[in-house]
């Protein structure tokens, strides 16, 4: 059918000649409100973005003198995030000169990497980045 044709049928309908596929050979043309058209594309492309997971990041400050009590709680609290599906960003924070203990908050990091083995995976080895050093976690559950 020429673009003549499509066009005064489209004419006689009382809607707009709208193409779908510009790159298909040949085109792909509907006869349609155009309106209308706007409308339900913008309708899919909300859906399809209310569909996308966001990736949600929670941190997780420790000391390098942290105490047992205070790692336990902050260990169920990065469980708790990993389980709901959040990356988790524990890092040791060196106040002052707390900085010649960097071997005791490598060791927090990496036991907190043992303890949390069953629920996420490293994603990011201890990295020190000034003051603070940094490790990454993913969950392994995916979020429902």
């Amino acid at each position: 059918m020429s673009i003549e044709e499509a066009l005064s049928m489209a004419d006689k309908l009382e809607l707009d000649l709208v193409e779908i596929s510009p790159s298909a050979d040949p085109p792909v043309c509907k006869i349609t409100d155009y309106q209308k058209f706007l409308y339900h594309l913008k309708k899919k492309q909300k859906e399809a973005k209310a569909k996308t997971t966001k990736a949600v990041l929670k941190e997780i400050r420790f000391g390098p003198n942290t105490d047992d009590h205070d790692y336990n709680f902050k260990l169920k609290h990065a469980i708790k995030f990993l389980e709901e599906g959040a990356k988790v960003k524990a890092y040791v924070f060196f106040k002052g000169r707390s900085i010649l203990f960097k071997e005791k908050g490598e060791i927090l990091l990496l036991r907190l990497a043992q303890d949390l083995e069953e629920y996420g995976s490293v994603e990011q080895m201890p990295k020190l980045e000034g003051k603070r050093m940094i490790m990454h976690f993913a969950s392994r559950k995916k979020k429902k």
